[in-house]
């Protein structure tokens, strides 16, 4: 790609950016969110035209129109925010538009066969048969990169593929990505997670505010100078001081089980000021307990106390009038209001605050209170009138949780809530959970990242088979390894 640029109205996406890809590699995409990766790859895969430069494959000058043809050329791209028919099986999901026919009838039982091929080829253990929307978000993602694979494309763009996994997911992905490279397929990496970056990479670009800033090989980087080039600043610590100070319970769980989820006869507390961290493998049921709580899943049996007083949350609007806040896994899915504009996405939660006589919303006020959220998240935008699906990834998780901090929770529930942000932001969010925290409120937070949980979590509960296994207390000066093995031995309880 050379001199790519890429203008939208009142924003310059992308200006004068090069990247080269070499065969049989991996090459890394890193930048703060709005940098303009995910900008770049999409003009890359036919979703936006380029205003000028151009691309190359294989020696030849391309310009795909729209996906498909990018496709069909050998360029795939699995994106961060999965796009798929989830009310359609996996086999149809991969074969979508291209299903095997004969004399104009599809051939299911070939279709099977090939789904089945792939999946034996990457090792990938999931029924073709399956309804998507059955399946954890982590399967799902392995269905699209099989998709990716299926085509057999000399070039995959992978956008944050390990954010929704766990470590033994992720290890299986490496082992997918050395699979493709040994068949000499360039893979582009789009990812946050330094650790990841050094060890998977051959090459590293580095973007910052829409523009290239250094292309390198991964043997000559460190993880200090990677964050230097990205936010061009040094950031010499990856979490903030902790200050909050743990008090009284102020949540009580009893024998919490779901009707139609992996959640049984969970117990635990949260006290005052306390950020609780939960852990497990993928399928543990850990997104579940928050679902559970937050009254989005029917609870079968168990109580939730608030203050000593009974919460019966059986639904999300119940829920937040008593005091609860849900930041979801799948913000594309289940987060953001893509249609509406950033003001819209802030308030929307806590409408009842701007009315006047009943009747009306208060403009200024929701407005004031938009600017508030996008100064203190430190959002990219152009305005608050952006619509919030033209925002990177990272910024519409900022808009989120902006939201619900405007309704001041007593117990925030977080869900994964630094997938695929950068580690600038990460800082920030970080800071923002601490600093709600030493206000007094509880916060329960679910990550695959386990340094995120050592670092910020006063305790860490760890769930395997849908049980709660074990809990973690961690403490200033604790061995991370250890705890890391007793956090593994506890998830692989009940498995």
């Amino acid at each position: 790609m050379k001199n790519i640029t890429k203008e939208f109205p009142s924003v310059k996406a992308l200006s004068n950016v090069s990247l080269t890809v070499r065969r049989g590699t991996v090459h890394a995409l890193m930048g703060e969110n709005g940098a303009g990766k995910s900008t770049l790859m999409k003009c890359l895969f036919g979703i936006y035209s380029v205003d000028s430069g151009s691309i190359y494959l294989d020696g030849e000058q391309v310009s795909f129109k729209n996906p498909r043809e990018a496709l069909e050329s050998g360029v795939a791209m699995v994106h961060q925010e999965l796009n798929q028919a989830l009310k359609r099986n996996v086999a149809d999901n991969i074969w979508l538009g291209r299903y095997p026919t004969s004399f104009g009838v599809t051939r299911e039982k070939l279709m099977y066969e090939k789904t089945m091929e792939i999946f034996k080829e990457l090792d990938i253990e999931v029924d073709p048969h399956t309804v998507m929307s059955k399946m954890s978000v982590s399967q799902r993602q392995m269905v699209e990169i099989a998709k990716a694979v299926s085509y057999d494309s000399k070039v995959i763009v992978l956008d944050e593929p390990t954010s929704s996994l766990n470590d033994r997911e992720v290890e299986h992905l490496f082992r997918i990505i050395e699979k493709l490279k040994s068949r000499g397929c360039g893979i582009i990496y789009i990812s946050h997670k330094m650790e990841e970056i050094l060890r998977i990479s051959d090459d590293i670009t580095v973007m910052r505010d829409g523009q290239h800033i250094a292309t390198e090989r991964a043997a000559d980087m460190t993880m200090d100078k990677i964050i230097k080039l990205m936010v061009g600043r040094e950031l010499t610590n990856r979490f903030p001081e902790k200050t909050n100070r743990v008090g009284d319970i102020s949540l009580r769980v009893e024998g919490l089980t779901a009707r139609y989820a992996n959640v049984k006869d969970v117990s635990f507390e949260v006290r005052r000021g306390e950020i609780v961290g939960i852990a497990g493998l993928g399928g543990a049921g850990r997104t579940e307990v928050l679902e559970t709580l937050f009254g989005i899943l029917t609870r079968e049996s168990g109580k939730i106390y608030l203050h000593g007083r009974e919460a019966r949350n059986r639904n999300a609007r119940e829920a937040i009038k008593n005091g609860f806040a849900l930041l979801t896994e799948e913000r594309r899915a289940t987060g953001i209001f893509g249609i509406l504009d950033i003001t819209e996405n802030t308030v929307i939660s806590g409408l009842s605050r701007y009315r006047l006589a009943g009747l009306f919303l208060n403009g200024s006020k929701m407005r004031r209170d938009t600017d508030w959220s996008i100064r203190s998240m430190r959002i990219k935008t152009p305005s608050r009138a952006t619509k919030i699906r033209t925002l990177s990834g990272g910024n519409q998780q900022k808009v989120i949780l902006g939201r619900w901090l405007l309704n001041e929770p007593e117990i925030l529930l977080l869900d994964e809530p630094t997938r695929g942000i950068d580690v600038g932001a990460k800082y920030e969010i970080y800071q923002l959970i601490i600093d709600l925290a030493s206000k007094g409120r509880s916060v329960i937070m679910v990550s695959s990242e386990m340094p995120e949980l050592l670092g910020i979590c006063d305790r860490i509960l760890v769930m395997s088979g849908g049980r709660l296994a074990g809990e973690v207390e961690v403490k200033k000066g604790d061995d991370g390894e250890e705890l890391q093995e007793r956090i593994m031995s506890l998830a692989a309880q009940y498995v």
